[in-house]
């Protein structure tokens, strides 16, 4: 079998950092030098799909700096049959150690690659089996070719992920791009009653975008918004008409949140919903102590605390910023995430607030 051309290591690393952006599943698995160092070893001894090749990770941990260096085939297909024998002994120090094999086959390879659809698994390999069971999917290494000059290499990348990542997983990625870039024109937010608002650049101006044409119009019935704020707390919007008729206090000087939405209702379910918003990028999540300090300015107002919801919002759920605050996050709150509208994470108290939360409510 004639083996394929490869790149070297570090040129695999920079091109998976290219082909998996900020928002696919797993990212970090995905990207990382054992990912790299993973592609590298199939494509060296050419485990791509319709070859009938095959890797196992004690191949790719017992890869080294001077096997990679050897390109002719003789090598290379020697590589392929005493990289799997008891007691192999490679030429230099190998990249891995050898107990290192299960966290490439569990992370890189089963969590990372495979979930986004760039590696298969060789059907009818009982799981017991010590033999060789993973490739490189064809189009996912044609990614690797070396005759791709930049320009033709992303455009490639591109027409991969639209073809193999999930419609979730590629929303997730167009919102973590628009939350880096940054613009003189900034974020143009559209209102429920059809007004418009810009916002800074940055991350957390395109979650609270997301929250005002997103959340709102999928969970609240007739959504209004009373309060919107970027960070250096300049206020980008409020309704004092509106929060005098409601008897609640939103001067600026209260510490409120992100954003704060009203479900006017339809008439036919009860009153009113209060929401308060936390919008997260970096930090700021609706905590126990902030959670009780909101709750006092809508009881102040007259809203019982079954119409108050808390909702802390998120670019995205792999997203750093969410597993940084999750472990604060208040029982009897919400999480959102702006890259999967139709879920809410939902963190109950207690049976009785289960029934009374926006979830129930709805």
């Amino acid at each position: 079998m004639s083996l394929p051309p490869y790149i070297d290591r570090a040129i695999i690393h920079k091109r998976l950092q290219v082909i998996f952006p900020e928002g696919v599943p797993q990212r970090t698995y995905c990207v990382r030098e054992a990912a790299a160092s993973t592609v590298f070893t199939m494509l060296y001894i050419g485990a791509i799909e319709g070859t009938d090749q095959w890797v196992a990770p004690k191949q790719i941990v017992r890869m080294t700096d001077l096997q990679a260096a050897r390109q002719d085939e003789k090598a290379r297909h020697s590589y392929v049959t005493g990289s799997l024998k008891p007691g192999f002994q490679p030429k230099g120090k190998t990249w891995y150690q050898e107990n290192s094999r299960e966290q490439i086959r569990d992370e890189t390879i089963r969590q990372g690659f495979i979930t986004n659809n760039a590696i298969l698994e060789r059907p009818g390999l009982a799981t017991t089996s010590s033999k060789p069971r993973y490739a490189l999917r064809a189009d996912f290494a044609a990614l690797f070719d070396p005759a791709f000059s930049g320009n033709a290499f992303e455009k490639a990348a591109e027409t991969w992920r639209e073809k193999h990542l999930s419609a979730t997983a590629l929303a997730r990625t167009v919102l973590m791009r628009r939350g880096a870039v940054t613009t003189g024109e900034g974020v143009l937010v559209t209102f429920p009653n059809g007004e418009t608002r810009r916002m800074a650049a940055g991350p957390s101006s395109v979650i609270s975008k997301a929250v005002i044409e997103e959340f709102a119009r999928r969970y609240l019935k007739n959504p209004a918004v009373l309060w919107i704020s970027e960070s250096g707390a300049k206020i980008v919007a409020r309704d004092d008409e509106l929060a005098a008729q409601l008897k609640l206090k939103i001067s600026a000087d209260r510490n409120l949140p992100d954003i704060i939405l009203v479900d006017l209702g339809d008439g036919k379910n009860g009153g009113m919903l209060l929401v308060f918003i936390e919008v997260v990028a970096t930090d700021g999540p609706v905590t126990s102590q902030r959670q009780e300090a909101l709750l006092k300015i809508a009881t102040e107002a007259g809203f019982p605390e079954k119409r108050v919801a808390f909702v802390t919002a998120y670019l995205d759920r792999s997203h750093g910023a969410f597993k940084k605050t999750v472990s604060e996050l208040a029982w009897r709150s919400f999480a959102w995430f702006a890259a999967e509208p139709a879920h809410l994470l939902v963190l109950y108290e207690g049976k009785e607030t289960a029934v009374n939360s926006l979830a129930g409510w709805l």
